[in-house]
């Protein structure tokens, strides 16, 4: 089911791969020894410009922020870019979706992994329409951030860091309403342009 470009995952309908934008999601993938299902996939929209998609894994389907949040086992996030940007500003923007959505004490717990993570974007310079990037949250391990399927980082093995990334598009200020209702599985509704 996909509406302007944003895609809602029907009932029963794991059987299937999922298309966004072009972009093919996997409704299953193995990490960290589990099964992880899509819980939901969309669109990152700035203006009217697609600028990536993103699709979010979890162990079982999660319909709010605070469900995800909670739930147990590996999760990742995995997104692809539609438009060239570059990498550096990408970071600063996730630094600032993190610090904007997270309680302070979170935040201020999760300062080293965003200090890494921003060390990531800006040695990769430019992502381009095309490259994707996936952030894994492995219990007793941490989270890794691999660019085009590599490895960037050591575990960052705070689970506060992985939490202050999901909220960049859950949140209660995300980057993008629409694509947060993608991501937990509801039902798409037209794009106005916000973003």
């Amino acid at each position: 089911m996909a509406l302007c470009g944003l895609v809602a995952l029907p009932a029963g309908a794991w059987a299937q791969n999922f298309d966004t934008a072009g972009v093919r999601y996997e409704p299953q993938l193995s990490l960290g020894g589990s099964v992880l299902q899509l819980n939901g996939a969309g669109i990152r929209y700035k203006a009217v410009f697609k600028v990536y998609t993103a699709g979010l894994y979890l162990t079982a389907k999660a319909p709010t922020t605070e469900a995800v949040l909670a739930a147990g086992g590996p999760k990742r996030v995995q997104v692809v870019m539609l438009r060239d940007i570059d990498a550096n500003e990408l970071g600063k923007l996730f630094t600032r979706g993190m610090q904007d959505n997270s309680p302070r004490e979170e935040f201020a717990r999760s300062i080293p992994g965003t200090i890494r993570l921003a060390e990531i974007f800006a040695a990769k310079k430019k992502l381009v329409a095309g490259d994707q990037f996936s952030v894994d949250w492995t219990p007793g391990a941490g989270t890794v951030v691999r660019v085009n399927g590599k490895p960037m980082n050591e575990p960052i093995p705070e689970p506060e860091f992985f939490n202050g990334l999901l909220r960049i598009w859950l949140g209660k200020s995300p980057a993008d309403h629409l694509l947060k209702d993608a991501l937990l599985g509801k039902p798409p509704t037209s794009h106005q342009g916000a973003g």
